[in-house]
């Protein structure tokens, strides 16, 4: 989702020991291994997400060492493009319009793991390349303590009180970044109103940003007052961050309204550890690891048929209550995304 690609400590090195992995031919599919690359989020800072809770789960019933590499969306997809070649992961999860673009290029193939038939028709591919496996809505975060109500419309954020107090991660880098311009240019009727909009609120912004869960910790701390995010990865960042809300922007007058932006996973073109691949693939979508997606990873369950009842789910139910949902329209995202880039670029000075 946002970037700064890091591997994870404890799994260090997984990309010089996939691709020796690889450098063994035959053997290579032989290996009880399956490379991850993924957007941020759904591991915990302290080994308690929901990631280190599958994984783990994962590994015990198969004997299948999972090796993790995370960074930003648009960073994973690139990875994997340079790796071409000489392809080292097995499973790719992004962020949409990145999942999309992964796809267009090549980067993925078909495969519908067991349970993608429970996930809803918008949150998957009609050709198998990619499924939903934790469903989520963007939106943005403030800072509770210092503002007695939440904002309520992009407007208000024209204010001298968001003055060098609101921020938002990069569009084009981040994945939460391009969120803010798809939602723009659906509430404000299209490219030129929400770039129009987007110049104005140039002057209050802080500056660009890479990381958008970096923006959480300043917006708690009151560094910053607003700032852009996803439900899941603040809804898991509250637990340790007490001055945390989450909010979701309307236009004056209307009604507010946020859109799905899951986390999608598909299986890698010419994957080193295929059958692997499709293995994990099978065990994120099934019932157990489904059940737990609230409970343990703050999100929604990308099958239908699932449905907890746990404290956060209820949580996470009323969040929404008031919030309408639009659906983007991905297909000509993945086609415009880089004109919309240079337009943001041209409007704010970036």
């Amino acid at each position: 989702m946002h970037t700064n690609l890091k591997p994870v400590a404890a799994v260090a090195g997984s990309l010089a020991l996939a691709a020796s992995l690889t450098a063994c031919g035959t053997a290579a599919a032989d290996e009880k291994v399956v490379t991850v690359y993924s957007a941020d989020g759904l591991k915990g800072e302290n080994g308690d997400g929901w990631y280190d809770k599958v994984f783990k789960d994962f590994e015990k019933e198969t004997g299948i060492k999972v090796k993790y590499v995370e960074g930003g969306s648009g960073e994973m997809v690139q990875r994997a493009l340079r790796e071409k070649s000489n392809t080292q992961a097995d499973v790719l999860v992004t962020l949409p319009p990145f999942i999309q673009q992964a796809d267009s290029k090549g980067l993925l193939q078909g495969y519908e793991p067991e349970g993608s038939d429970k996930v809803g028709g918008a949150d998957k591919s009609g050709d198998g390349k990619w499924t939903s496996v934790v469903n989520n809505y963007f939106g943005f975060v403030y800072n509770k303590k210092e503002l007695a109500t939440a904002p309520k419309t992009w407007e208000e954020l024209l204010k001298g009180t968001y003055k060098n107090k609101l921020q938002y991660s990069t569009p084009g880098v981040a994945g939460d970044g391009t969120a803010v311009v798809i939602k723009a240019m659906h509430d404000f009727g299209g490219q030129e109103p929400a770039m129009d909009y987007l110049k104005k609120l140039q002057s209050n912004n802080v500056g660009p940003s890479s990381s958008t869960s970096k923006l959480a910790p300043k917006v708690d701390k009151g560094e910053i007052l607003v700032a852009n995010g996803d439900v899941q990865m603040n809804f898991a960042q509250s637990r340790s961050m007490p001055n945390l809300a989450i909010w979701f922007p309307a236009r004056d007058g209307g009604r507010p309204t946020t859109f799905a932006l899951p986390y999608a996973a598909g299986l890698v073109t010419k994957a080193p550890h295929s059958d692997n691949g499709r293995k994990l693939l099978d065990f994120m979508l099934s019932r157990q690891a489904q059940q737990q997606v609230s409970e343990i990873g703050g999100g929604f369950p990308a099958r239908t048929d699932v449905k907890p009842v746990d404290a956060n789910a209820i949580a996470l139910a009323e969040l929404l209550q008031g919030v309408d949902v639009f659906e983007p329209d991905w297909k000509d995202i993945d086609k415009n995304l880089p004109a919309y880039i240079d337009a943001w670029k041209s409007a704010t000075g970036s």
